[in-house]
């Protein structure tokens, strides 16, 4: 008598229906992977030691790029590294151990340096580029969670990224392992970073295309108004025609120059009720009379950030620039700034 496989208990009829998970088992769940990832984390320190300082000396001395390479989880996390190691001043690229032994192994040179990642330690696809690496005189660093294990053997150097369990509750998934090799890989990044001297400036031009970018690399003369663009009047032109060309140019401010362009002082909307509350004239009054002197100025060659903190500071919403002779060579508001992505 054949069995139809409807008389079979299905194998999910124990388990509870998705959505029906118990809230505080789940928390708790989540609570302990935190936990055990963050034990794994606290054993790190330790081990930056000697090994560790080498592995960075290999990476400072090279002539080449550190190519780092893995496969599994140990692959995506070596993707980032290297691309961390490559926007913080050291050039790096990542190698697919698996595509390595079919043509792109090519990718490696003479002065390379390798970073080598598995939890095992024995990974056979990058066991298999260590007789190329060593014909190359490429020196290979290791971070592996067995110090016993063939790659660690053959290393230059080995960095210890070993954790007592997974935070999986089956401790098979790669989970706090790989969390204590991102970390160590940013140990490294950052340790190569400080020893290079590697500044913000640095930083924002390899993120162009960044907001950190523009915060860092954009300076006033990028975002400024010039030329025709300006509000500009004499002292001696009355209110009523610096108000014409305030409303002109709409900064919300004038400046008033000497025949030079030396910046003397602002006439801003403030002024204006101020002049109205002494009873002046706009008629007969001077903007030498009414302008605020010594204003708040910037100067082109300032980061428009610098602009953003002065505003901030001093709750005006413009500034003028000037150079380092006093002349007026630029005008920039708050507007200006968020269109260039500045705030």
């Amino acid at each position: 008598m054949i069995r139809l496989m409807t008389d079979q208990p299905r194998a999910s009829a124990t388990r509870p229906a998705p959505g029906l998970a118990d809230t505080n088992s789940l928390i708790a769940a989540g609570r302990r992977a935190l936990l055990i990832e963050a034990q794994a984390l606290a054993a790190l320190p330790d081990r930056i030691d000697a090994a560790f300082a080498r592995a960075c000396q290999l990476c400072l001395a090279a002539s080449g790029r550190v190519v780092v390479s893995g496969l599994g989880k140990s692959g995506h996390v070596g993707a980032k590294i290297a691309a961390t190691l490559a926007s913080t001043g050291t050039p790096a690229l990542f190698l697919h151990a698996a595509e390595a032994s079919h043509g792109d192994i090519g990718m490696v040179a003479g002065g390379d340096v390798l970073l080598a990642l598995s939890s095992s330690g024995e990974t056979a696809e990058l066991l298999t580029l260590l007789p190329y690496l060593r014909r190359l005189c490429v020196p290979v660093i290791a971070m592996t969670g067995s110090p016993r294990s063939t790659l660690a053997r053959e290393a230059s150097v080995h960095l210890d990224i070993s954790v007592a369990e997974e935070a999986c509750p089956l401790n098979l998934a790669p989970t706090a392992s790989t969390t204590a090799l991102l970390a160590m890989g940013d140990a490294m990044a950052t340790a190569l970073l400080d020893a290079r001297g590697f500044t913000s400036e640095d930083f924002a031009r390899s993120h162009p295309g960044g907001a950190l970018g523009r915060r860092l690399l954009l300076r006033v003369a990028d975002v400024m108004r010039h030329g025709e663009q300006l509000p500009r009047v004499a002292a001696q032109v009355t209110l009523e025609d610096g108000l014409v060309e305030m409303s002109r140019k709409g900064l919300g401010l004038a400046a008033v120059t000497d025949a030079a362009d030396r910046l003397l002082g602002v006439f801003t909307d403030g002024d204006l009720r101020r002049a109205l509350d002494r009873g002046l004239s706009l008629r007969t009054t001077t903007m030498a009379e009414a302008m605020t002197q010594a204003p708040r100025v910037v100067r082109p060659e300032q980061l428009a950030t610098d602009a953003v903190n002065s505003m901030q500071e001093h709750r005006v919403t413009a500034l003028l620039v000037v150079d380092g002779a006093s002349k007026l060579v630029g005008a920039l508001n708050i507007h200006d700034l968020l269109r260039a992505g500045v705030v």
